[in-house]
């Protein structure tokens, strides 16, 4: 287990580029899920300093809030409802630079102003989960970010079922 998690560089992909081979240490050699879920949203708000990081697992065909940082949170998501269900309905990641123009958009908090929600596959390619990260600036989340997130939720793909 790391006992901390060393950053270099300032630009956004510097730090993601230092970020997961350190992601990846922390979670190997442990099999909780939970666990390994909870320290991935952790560092992603620490290093990053984002409003809000976290998961929703699929439990009984709804999104259901899993490990997170942050404020207070919606409990459940509807399929193809909110950024995050839309997000696991079509099994791709989305970038909203301003929430309140998202059609059907859920508000956990107000605070919130931009959004990327990245979806999470087993290895059936089925979604199994999605992670959520929201900031409480506009048009936060960009390309980077998506490419760099995607790699977050392979590694989460990667440690399902050991």
């Amino acid at each position: 287990m790391a006992e901390g998690i060393i950053i270099e560089g300032t630009s956004k992909e510097e730090k993601y580029t230092s970020l997961l081979p350190q992601l990846k240490a922390l979670v190997e050699g442990e099999e909780d899920l939970i666990a390994n879920l909870a320290n991935i949203t952790a560092v992603i708000k620490e290093v990053f300093g984002y409003f809000w990081v976290g998961f929703y697992l699929v439990k009984n065909n709804q999104l259901v809030l899993g490990p997170f940082q942050g404020t207070l949170a919606c409990t459940r998501i509807a399929l193809g409802k909110g950024v995050c269900g839309t997000a696991w309905k079509e099994a791709k990641t989305i970038i909203v630079d301003d929430v309140d123009t998202f059609p059907g958009h859920i508000a956990c908090s107000s605070a919130s102003k931009s959004e990327i929600v990245v979806p999470i596959f087993n290895h059936q390619k089925e979604v199994i989960g999605v992670l959520d990260v929201d900031d409480d600036v506009y048009a936060t989340f960009n390309e980077t970010d998506k490419i760099y997130l995607e790699k977050v939720a392979s590694l989460v793909t990667s440690i399902i079922g050991k």
